[in-house]
């Protein structure tokens, strides 16, 4: 089973190799096999990569990123998971049966990333700025936290089971079908920023307000060509800022 193919696993800040191998399992049941970590903890990952079966394979091949831009670079979708219950985050979190149908239809059409974050603390709220959309896990109210192993598996199930019931990609839909990937929008973002800065914004500078302007490019849904053209427009009011007497 391929279906999940273009969906890439994406742990921020693991730190049990337990867990990042119960994620690997999870991943080779469904036929998902693009696993990447985020400034994961090296003994973590070396003590992971010394496990045998089935999965190892999917451990074996983990790439490691720096920062949560990179890793979803290639990414025209980015879902980030969280407990509802938990640490409810600014934006609006859909649950994972509602979401499980869209994001189906993007994997049709590019590469999907799927975030989990830290056993400890989960998604922060700068890797949570690089998703289109924000993932909850329905659980009870008294015990609502879940194992990484667990929390993944489930919703991997339920990604996989749209294809099962539908058995054939769904029609095209302008939000999904060319919809631009993660380094384009960063770069959107940037220019903007820089823009702002160039034009005195008040408060730019404030980490807060970058990831205000990362969630609104991602609002957005831009294709890849509206994307470069934004990006020139920016690169070209962004000069005239900086050479207010150029030509």
């Amino acid at each position: 089973m391929d279906d999940l193919k273009n969906l890439a696993v994406i742990l921020v800040s693991p730190r049990n190799p337990l867990n990042i191998g119960a994620v690997a399992r999870a991943m080779t049941n469904f036929g998902c096999s693009d696993l990447r970590l985020v400034k994961v903890h090296p003994p973590s990952l070396e003590d992971a990569r010394s496990a045998v079966g089935s999965s190892a394979d999917v451990i074996a091949n983990a790439r490691e990123f720096a920062s949560v831009a990179e890793a979803i670079a290639d990414c025209s979708h980015v879902a980030g998971t969280v407990a509802p219950f938990h640490r409810p985050p600014s934006e609006n979190c859909v649950p994972l049966p509602d979401a499980a149908p869209g994001i189906r239809g993007h994997l049709w059409h590019g590469r999907v990333a799927l975030l989990f974050g830290s056993e400890k603390t989960g998604l922060s709220n700068d890797a949570l700025s690089h998703c289109h959309q924000i993932l909850g896990i329905p659980t009870s109210s008294t015990f609502a936290s879940m194992n990484l192993g667990q929390a993944a598996a489930v919703c991997l199930y339920e990604i996989s089971k749209q294809f099962i019931s539908q058995g054939s990609a769904p029609a095209a839909t302008p939000s999904s079908e060319s919809r631009a990937a993660g380094e384009h929008l960063d770069r959107i973002t940037a220019v903007l920023a820089d823009s702002l800065a160039a034009a005195n914004y008040t408060g730019i500078e404030a980490e807060s307000t970058r990831q205000e302007l990362r969630n609104l490019v991602r609002r957005l849904a831009l294709n890849t060509p509206d994307a470069l053209t934004l990006t020139g427009m920016l690169r070209k009011i962004l000069w005239k800022l900086q050479h207010p007497h150029g030509r």
